[in-house]
């Protein structure tokens, strides 16, 4: 005849202690999933959108502008003599990139700061 202190564990004694068990494991993946990515972002490990599509867009101006300044070198080759109006003018006729009906915006201004430099 079994005494009282060895009564057969309940379903309620064992989801207690199994809880016991897991609870530090969960609580700290708990902690992770929601400090990790605030970490993340205020370490600068994140991307927003508006930021990809700027650097995205940053990059194709200066493609584009890097085409239409060689275009431009094969036209004058010393662009770097023309006065700021006459580099306008040139960099505003090859930004306009094939199949296009007109150039980017920014393109023109990219071109034209990159036939300042001479031509190595």
């Amino acid at each position: 005849m079994p005494t009282t202190l060895e009564r057969t564990p309940s379903f309620q004694d064992r989801i207690s202690d199994g809880w016991d068990r897991v609870k530090l494991p969960v609580l700290m993946l708990a902690m992770g999933l929601i400090a990790g990515p605030l970490l993340s972002n205020a370490m600068g490990w994140q991307v927003t959108r508006s930021t990809a599509a700027r650097q995205s867009a940053d990059s194709a101006i200066h493609q584009q502008a890097m085409i239409c300044a060689y275009n431009a070198g094969g036209d004058i080759p010393d662009a770097t003599t023309l006065d700021w109006a006459s580099r306008r003018a040139l960099s505003e006729k090859y930004a306009v990139m094939p199949g296009r009906d007109s150039a980017e915006p920014g393109v023109a201004s990219a071109c034209a700061q990159m036939l300042t430099v001479p031509a190595t």
